[in-house]
């Protein structure tokens, strides 16, 4: 697929905007379903706004985007909530200063410190991705030493673990959910158009943020166990792709392929 340049109608004028995490969500379930929901995404433009909301950083997106043949978001909330972006015409993605200033504030250059905090970390492996406004590790489950934790809370910072494999360092307050929020209010979509999309902790801020949200089939666990009292969360049964359709549908945000 192109990234495509014709005019279509304010993302705050479409009838539902999907806001989705990417790995196992909207990348999620079978070629089939997936194809359903792409195609199903591209035909129906002038009516369904796409924002990524993802731990990837923009580099991994354009490529996913045009070299392997995923719709084009028009907003990006990449870098687990981090950056705040919109895609441009030419299929470049740019941050919007105007929501990024209080991130930047936030995490105050706080890199160095992490690094040498963290430094030789059991269970730690620092990834070689250079990221603006956070940084990551690979976590080993089993060696992992759980100190970590209290090293970047005493730092003023927020950590995370998602699917039992990551541990990313963030500015304080800041995740998927908060970025998700402001992006949604500084473009003007009313909320109850939204749906946001997701299967692991590092989705939960954004899934519990208010919006209308869906845990698809292959959530984990852990995150099923923290979102099981929220009203606005709906469970899937379907994986990834068929989940969001699924969901969809279930809220009447917007009409679905016929035989899904």
């Amino acid at each position: 697929m192109t990234h495509y340049t014709q005019t279509r109608p304010p993302i705050s004028g479409r009838r539902m905007t999907l806001a989705t995490d990417l790995d196992g969500t909207f990348l999620g379930g079978t070629e089939a379903e997936r194809s359903t929901l792409y195609d199903w995404i591209e035909q129906n433009r002038d009516s369904i706004g796409l924002i990524f909301v993802t731990g990837r950083d923009p580099a991994f997106i354009i490529e996913m985007c045009r070299d392997r043949g995923l719709p084009w978001p028009e907003y990006v909330v990449g870098d687990v909530g981090t950056t705040i972006a919109k895609v441009r015409a030419d299929g470049t993605i740019a941050p919007i200063p105007a929501l990024e200033a209080d991130i930047a504030l936030r995490w105050d250059n706080a890199g160095a410190r992490v690094e040498a905090a963290l430094d030789g970390h059991r269970g730690l492996t620092r990834q070689p991705t250079e990221f603006r406004h956070r940084i990551s590790y690979d976590l080993n489950p089993d060696i992992y030493d759980c100190r970590a934790e209290e090293i970047v809370t005493d730092l003023g910072l927020d950590w995370l673990i998602s699917d039992n494999r990551y541990f990313d360092v963030l500015p304080r307050g800041v995740s998927k959910g908060p970025s998700i929020t402001r992006l949604i209010a500084h473009l003007g979509i009313p909320p109850e158009t939204v749906l946001c999309a997701g299967d692991t902790l590092n989705d939960l801020s954004m899934l519990i943020s208010g919006l209308p949200a869906v845990a698809v089939g292959n959530s984990e666990p852990p995150l099923l166990a923290q979102i099981d009292d929220h009203p606005r969360v709906y469970h899937a049964r379907a994986h990834g792709a068929a989940g969001i359709l699924e969901a969809i549908d279930a809220m009447n945000l917007h009409d679905i392929p016929k035989g899904v």
